[in-house]
């Protein structure tokens, strides 16, 4: 298994993730830094694998890709068909209209899709693995920037409070201790 997030890892490499510049680094060291988080909440590994990838395409929060969505397919060959769908939600998704929502109490989130346009919602395990990948990556972002969880923590603990229905147990700790002081 190893072997295998070690090549996964390295074409992510030759993807050009450690040449792109993310928050505290390459996007490279975030990707594996969220997919670390994941790992440490016994995640299984599919939505380890969607920690690892879960910007390839770009998102409404990182406009840079890797990949284009046309790419699916040979994304979906790397990491599998479960993660990759995880990976093309979490990169879709018009994150500001999802949040939104979810702030203002909605139960199930209409997602809106900043590629096609489209709106629908998650299944109910697509959502909790879409929340998950969340929480990883805002602590990931957070981990070591006091700036960031001084700018967005207020926000991002009325979020993850929304948002905790969704959660593992591990995330939700983890989210209270990184943005509840905020």
């Amino acid at each position: 298994m190893e072997i295998m997030m070690k090549n996964k890892f390295q074409l992510l490499g030759e993807l050009g993730a450690s040449e792109f510049q993310h928050i505290q680094g390459s996007l490279l060291q975030h990707l594996q830094g969220t997919r670390n988080l994941l790992s440490q909440w016994n995640a299984p590994q599919f939505l380890q694998d969607a920690g690892l990838y879960h910007a390839v395409y770009g998102t409404s929060g990182f406009d840079a890709s890797l990949l284009s969505v046309k790419q699916r397919y040979d994304v979906a060959q790397i990491i599998g068909d479960d993660a990759e769908e995880l990976v093309y939600q979490y990169c879709a998704c018009s994150r500001k209209d999802f949040f939104t929502k979810l702030l203002d109490g909605a139960k199930k989130p209409e997602l809106i899709n900043r590629f096609t346009g489209d709106a629908y919602y998650l299944s109910e395990d697509l959502l909790r693995n879409f929340c998950e990948l969340t929480a990883a990556n805002e602590i990931e972002i957070a981990t070591s920037n006091p700036a960031f969880i001084d700018k967005h923590g207020t926000y991002l603990h009325r979020l993850f409070d929304k948002m905790s229905p969704f959660l593992s147990e591990a995330a939700n700790a983890k989210t209270k201790a990184t943005f509840l002081a905020a």
